[in-house]
């Protein structure tokens, strides 16, 4: 069942015109991530590749996709975890980075922190050499004009944050049986500035430990945090839960208790994993054994060799 990785490029509702370049997207970074675990490679390293792939990708909601605050402006959070130690690293509200997951990594492996904010953040960035890029290369023009039509009054952003996919993240098994996570956002649409959602919250936005798996969330962060659905889910998993049932539970939990909706990917230290969703779609993909898995509407799997080109 070892190596595995699953991959999730937000929940949410896509415009048909781009649910493709989302399907392709998450396949891309699902296929790179297996690269690293096939070639022998650990779980930290491939998730965080994977993230990687999808924070340069303009169709995600991370990275150079970044949705704009209030302001017109991106900021963006991200969170590691390492499965073997509980290890944990965490940027919010940076905004010059083109890979906040990268920087999270570096305040996991250089400090003795979890998390680095906005000012503090970037100048841990200078420290570590991490390359500063103008604010205007992670804007969009898609991003733009979402930000301007959220601007009236009557909008509601986080209605219409559901016409583009979200956080980015990914959860993976390597063949030593260590877990890594990793999650990456540029938050909720029109935010407001210096607003940080569930993403960088260890055990709402995502959770690893190798003695039960690892959980990423995408969704609406204040009803992820009420609920801290990746502990939750991991919680169920512990109550002998399979990694479906305990998705499922944790998305049922967070619609009735707090109408929130969103979606996870999760696996177990034996290479059991799930893509879940309570939102219309979300784009996800899967590696194990050699096969490519992927979907975006509810009951949707496909299949395919890891080794043929992408969909689409």
């Amino acid at each position: 069942m070892l190596p595995v990785v699953v991959i999730h490029g937000g929940a949410g509702h896509v415009p048909r015109d781009r649910s493709d370049m989302s399907i392709s997207g998450v396949c891309s970074a699902a296929r790179a991530a297996y690269g690293i675990l096939r070639g022998g490679g650990n779980s930290m390293d491939a998730v965080v590749e994977a993230v990687i792939q999808m924070e340069n990708n303009p169709t995600f909601n991370a990275g150079c996709g970044s949705v704009l605050n209030v302001k017109g402006e991106v900021e963006m959070d991200a969170l590691v975890m390492d499965g073997k130690t509980l290890a944990s690293g965490a940027v919010s509200a940076v905004r010059n980075i083109a890979n906040p997951i990268q920087l999270a990594r570096l305040v996991m492996d250089k400090t003795t922190h979890a998390c680095l904010t906005a000012e503090g953040a970037s100048q841990f960035a200078r420290a570590m050499g991490v390359p500063e890029v103008p604010l205007q290369s992670l804007i969009t023009e898609y991003a733009r004009m979402r930000w301007q039509k959220n601007l009236a009054h009557d909008a509601n952003p986080v209605e219409s944050q559901m016409g583009k996919m979200g956080t980015v993240g990914a959860v993976a098994v390597d063949r030593e049986g260590n877990i890594a996570c990793a999650t990456s956002t540029g938050g909720l649409l029109n935010k407001m500035e210096g607003r940080v959602g569930d993403t960088p919250c260890i055990g709402s936005g995502s959770y690893a430990d190798n003695n039960i798996g690892a959980v990423s969330t995408t969704g609406h962060g204040e009803a992820i945090m009420k609920v801290t659905l990746a502990r939750l889910i991991l919680f169920h998993m512990e109550q002998g839960q399979s990694v479906e049932a305990a998705s499922d539970l944790g998305l049922a939990f967070m619609k009735s208790r707090v109408n929130g909706l969103g979606g996870v990917v999760t696996v177990d230290p034996q290479g059991h994993w799930a893509a879940r969703f309570s939102s219309l779609q979300m784009a996800w993909a899967a590696a194990q054994k050699d096969t490519l898995h992927y979907g975006l509407y509810t009951g949707e799997h496909f299949t395919q060799s890891i080794d043929v080109p992408n969909p689409h």
